[in-house]
């Protein structure tokens, strides 16, 4: 596709992403953000729809799975976040950053003690993607992706079992 006819095709579908984005989000930095990675995440795709009817609803679907997929992984980290607040046994009577510096610490440290393969299974997982997306990343079997979550989680549990009270 030439370049001249791709800006063409953005500067013409842009308006229209704007205003689904709004239904999306009404902060103008994410409503933005969400637009430009609709258009990064369709570049390899779209010269093959740029005089095709459904361009939009394309396009549109595209930017749904990207708030989704944000979504889920805000709603995990929230999770993940809570339960780890809710394991540890320091008060939190008053903010000590240096506490939760050793927290932090001691988190990197039993993940980097995970193996590799159940490493990259469990963060990809944190980081929102669906036990068959990381299944095709890592070519396995949707089940040895659940079985490497389930054994990463476990190595963790053991690893930071002082913080269980």
């Amino acid at each position: 596709m030439r370049t001249a006819q791709l800006n063409l095709t953005i500067l013409e579908n842009s308006p229209i992403l704007n205003s689904i984005a709004q239904k999306f989000t009404s902060d103008p930095y994410e409503k933005e953000e969400l637009v430009q990675e609709t258009f990064i995440r369709s570049l390899n795709y779209l010269e093959k729809f740029v005089h095709n009817p459904k361009l939009v609803a394309w396009l549109y679907t595209i930017m749904k799975n990207i708030y989704i997929n944000k979504y889920r992984r805000q709603v995990k980290y929230r999770t993940i976040e809570s339960e780890l607040q809710h394991t540890t046994h320091f008060e939190n009577t008053s903010y000590n950053g240096g506490e939760s510096k050793f927290v932090m610490e001691d988190i990197q440290e039993a993940l980097s003690k995970l193996p590799a393969s159940n490493y990259i299974a469990f963060t990809m997982f944190v980081e929102g993607y669906k036990y068959n997306e990381i299944a095709e990343h890592l070519q396995v079997p949707e089940g040895t992706v659940k079985t490497r979550i389930h054994m990463a989680r476990k190595l963790l549990k053991e690893s930071l079992s002082g913080y269980v009270s």
